[in-house]
């Protein structure tokens, strides 16, 4: 809502030294959000005159239309003798009196006058547009053409109201009343604390049989319904200037006296008004929902078909407009045609001002896409006991401006009603703020806004009929604490009961995070939100798992309407952004949930509002809901160990996301199987299946390795990307996380290196994993620290794997032979269970 200094200042006794500045500080304060103050004319600078075309000679042999114009100016260039202009434009002629900027001014954006020639003719200044001064479009598509009764060589600045502060205010969708100057007016003089010049108090006749006649056959759509006629209205009259400019200064373009008079008694009062030719309307007009499959011509020349919802509004031929939205071009006012005596201009009009259903409004303007001044103000709520005047105040500038004639009929449809009450414990504001504003401030406050306010320690509050939004005592509470200042909170923090804290599962997931993110993982939060053809580019089986997903009733995208049941589309998709934009060096984590649809599928029931929900309907709800268990997922690409001084780079491989997974177990506090695996997204030959014991069974909790070429290719990653992916829920419930500490001994350590040549095929894992069983208990560590492969030494299809194996006795120095044994023992169950053979 743009709103201008110049007309606020009508209703409210503004200090002469206030600014538009000051003004937005004290509406911010009251809580309104006005989002820039426009200073109109700032850069202007005279002279700006009135002039009267005396001469216009067309010059020729140029590519357009050029004219040499001689202008009286008055005394204003000093001499009193004709201007001399050139200009381009055609819509004016001689006697035309029009505006002139004289050599020496300066119009808006910098643009310096001065005397200058062309097309060979000197030009000592211009003849101005209203583009040109910064006025908006006024409709004419050229230069300005004033009233003949204009004077000649009066200041332009002053006459066209060029100086002014406009004042853009974003009007919140509970705040219809502040999409008018009424109502901003309102907020201002409650600011200032000055009083308000209500422009709706006027003295409005009362209804009376002889008004036109109006049928409303659905009262629920349209409570209030006001019609006046004004007959005799002079087809030459245009909108004055400072009508015209006023809309301007709102955003609206000038059209024609009716048409203007209904938008500027709009944007003072806030009700939207229609003005229909009365020759047109046949019948009564009747307010009615719209039959299946009717159709409508609205004003901007689009045939629509109405649905049944739509309330329209009818004459005896059908639907003539859209209530609420735009009027039908059938009874579409029609302006004088200045090249046709009279021919066709509209004399007799029907003002309508009407209160529609908001929701109605708001559904019709939704489904037609068609959206309006007038909507937007019934779909925030318009002031229903405001119709009257509204009709008034146009009836009252039609007769002034148009010379038209008032008829004493005043038709009036009020569908039964009684105004809106709360009750309200005085001292609730106070307990919602947590400050003491006590029961006079209370009521002070709640009658600036308009409610009248009965009782003492329980109030009853009407509410005034401008402000639909107060409907409880929250609203209320909010009207007295913005009023006195959300700036004048104290602020407090809050105090948590004592001996509450993080669960240990919440302790858990921070442990992790920080793990990760030392080990050099940024975390990557993403949307649950997948594709299901996702899946096939991950590679996954037709009956895997994790193809049954959970689908969302109203997705935000149609193109991804389920929850996620892996959180590796995610990070990818971040991983494939951060690549495209430059950053190949990425290895990134998220830890969340996903979402695993129950095999039986509930309805979850409503739980109640009245009072807390019981732990059987907490129970019940959490039932209905898919399982969510927490996973951990990285990704990695380009180099894990940068080039530098200190020696080469290394890249991200499949080893650096088992050892990912081998963070978070340690965080965990489990123990983490780690062999040969082959899944879904993963390379075959380096795909590392991560398990863990769950009550005596070996079960399957993750992978990780380096991704398959082919989804690699698929979904547009770096080459050698690399991932893991981990059930948090089940390391949970198998780690130990007491802090265990380290067993230290004071007896020194035994180490013995063994190399074994195995089939290429044997995981080192299984090496690893029978050698640590066949040591025994003196075993403190192994290591594989070597890995080799060399046909014509070790064999086709052979490799050697070098252990470096740490033994220590907590009560003793290890013998040499005691060593050795272990070794011994170590490396025949390793022969035993994978074919490994001592490399001589």
């Amino acid at each position: 809502m743009r709103v201008p200094l110049s007309w606020l200042r009508e209703y409210v006794d503004l200090p002469a030294t206030e600014t538009g500045r000051d003004v937005q500080a004290k509406l911010i304060s009251a809580g309104l959000e006005v989002e820039t103050v426009e200073h109109l004319g700032a850069d202007l600078k005279g002279p700006l005159v009135v002039g009267q075309v005396l001469t216009i000679e067309e010059l020729e042999g140029f590519k357009k239309p050029i004219r040499f114009c001689t202008v009286d100016v008055g005394r204003a260039n000093g001499t009193g003798e004709p201007q001399e202009i050139v200009c381009g434009a055609r819509n004016f002629s001689v006697g035309d009196k029009v505006v002139v900027v004289l050599p020496g001014a300066t119009l808006p954006g910098g643009f310096s006058i001065s005397a200058r020639k062309t097309y060979g003719k000197v030009s000592h200044g211009m003849i101005c547009s209203s583009d040109e001064l910064g006025m908006g479009d006024d409709g004419s598509h050229g230069i300005i053409v004033l009233p003949p009764e204009t004077e000649v060589g009066k200041d332009a600045v002053e006459l066209l109201e060029l100086v002014d502060e406009v004042l853009d205010i974003a009007v919140t969708a509970n705040r219809g009343d502040c999409l008018s100057i009424r109502g901003v007016a309102r907020e201002t003089a409650i600011a200032y604390g000055l009083p308000l010049r209500d422009p709706a108090l006027l003295d409005v006749p009362g209804p009376n049989a002889f008004g036109y006649p109006v049928k409303v056959s659905d009262p629920a759509g349209c409570d209030r319904f006001t019609a006046r006629t004004v007959t005799g209205l002079s087809p030459e009259a245009r909108s004055p200037i400072w009508l015209q400019r006023r809309l301007q200064k709102v955003g609206m373009r000038p059209i024609s006296l009716a048409v203007d008079v209904t938008n500027y008694v709009m944007m003072e009062l806030g009700q939207p008004l229609h003005a229909y030719d009365r020759h047109q309307v046949q019948g009564a007009i009747g307010v009615r929902r719209a039959q299946e499959g009717e159709k409508i011509v609205t004003l901007d020349g689009v045939e629509r078909k109405l649905h049944a919802e739509d309330l329209v509004i009818t004459d005896d031929r059908g639907p003539i407009g859209l209530a609420g939205v735009m009027g039908g071009a059938d009874t579409e006012i029609a302006d004088h045609d200045p090249s046709e005596e009279g021919a066709g201009a509209t004399t007799d009009v029907i003002i309508e001002a009407a209160h529609f259903d908001q929701v109605s409004v708001a559904r019709t303007a939704r489904r037609h896409k068609l959206s309006s001044e007038a909507s937007r103000r019934f779909e925030r709520g318009v002031d229903p006991q405001a119709a009257a005047a509204a009709a008034q105040r146009t009836v009252d500038l039609l007769v002034l401006l148009a010379g038209g004639t008032a008829e004493a009929g005043v038709t009036e449809v009020v569908a039964p009603g009684a105004p809106h009450t709360v009750t309200m414990a005085a001292d609730h504001p106070d307990k919602v703020a947590g400050v003491t504003y006590g029961r006079e401030t209370v009521v002070r406050r709640l009658q600036e806004v308009g409610c009248d306010v009965y009782g003492q320690d329980e109030l009853i509050v009407t509410v005034p009929s401008w402000r639909p939004d107060l409907t409880d005592p929250n609203d209320l509470a909010e009207e007295v604490i913005r009023l006195e200042g959300y700036e004048n909170l104290p602020s407090t923090l809050p105090r948590p009961p004592a001996g509450r804290g993080l669960t240990a599962r919440q302790r858990l997931h921070r442990r992790i995070g920080r793990a990760l993110a030392g080990a050099g993982y940024v975390e990557a939060l993403n949307y649950p939100f997948v594709s299901e053809q996702v899946f096939d580019q991950l590679g996954l089986e037709a009956d895997d798992p994790a193809r049954r997903v959970v689908k969302l009733v109203n997705p935000l995208s149609d193109e991804e309407p389920a929850l996620r049941t892996s959180l590796l589309p995610g990070l990818l998709a971040a991983l494939r952004r951060n690549d495209g934009r430059g950053s190949h060096d990425l290895a990134l984590f998220e830890t969340g949930l996903v979402f695993q649809p129950r095999d039986a599928a509930r309805v979850a029931a409503n739980l109640p509002v009245d009072r807390r929900p019981s732990p059987d309907d907490i129970a019940a709800l959490n039932a209905a809901l898919p399982d969510q268990p927490r996973h951990v997922a990285v990704v990695l690409a380009g180099a894990r160990e940068q080039a530098g001084w200190w020696g080469k780079g290394r890249p991200a491989d499949w080893a650096d996301a088992v050892e990912a997974a081998r963070t978070v177990a340690r965080e965990a506090g489990a123990e983490l199987d780690i062999r040969k695996g082959q899944y879904g997204p993963w390379h075959p030959g380096r795909c590392a299946e991560l398990t863990v014991t769950v009550d005596g069974a070996e079960r399957v909790v993750g992978h990780a390795g380096e991704l398959h070429p082919r989804v690699l290719k698929t979904l547009g990653l770096p080459a050698r990307s690399c991932a893991m992916e981990l059930d948090l829920d089940v390391l949970e419930r198998v780690g130990d996380t007491v802090p265990q500490a380290p067993s230290i001994s004071t007896f020194p350590v035994a180490t013995q290196d063994v190399a074994l040549v195995v089939d290429a095929y044997v995981p080192a894992a299984d090496v690893e994993a029978a050698l640590r069983e066949g040591a025994g208990e003196l075993l403190e560590s192994i290591r594989l620290f070597d890995v080799y492969e060399n046909a014509e030494q070790l064999g086709e299809g052979r490799k050697s794997l070098a252990y470096a194996l740490r033994f220590r006795a907590n009560d003793r120095t290890l013998t040499v032979d005691e060593a050795s044994a272990a070794r011994e023992a170590a490396v025949a169950l390793a022969t035993d269970r994978t074919g490994a053979v001592l490399r001589g």
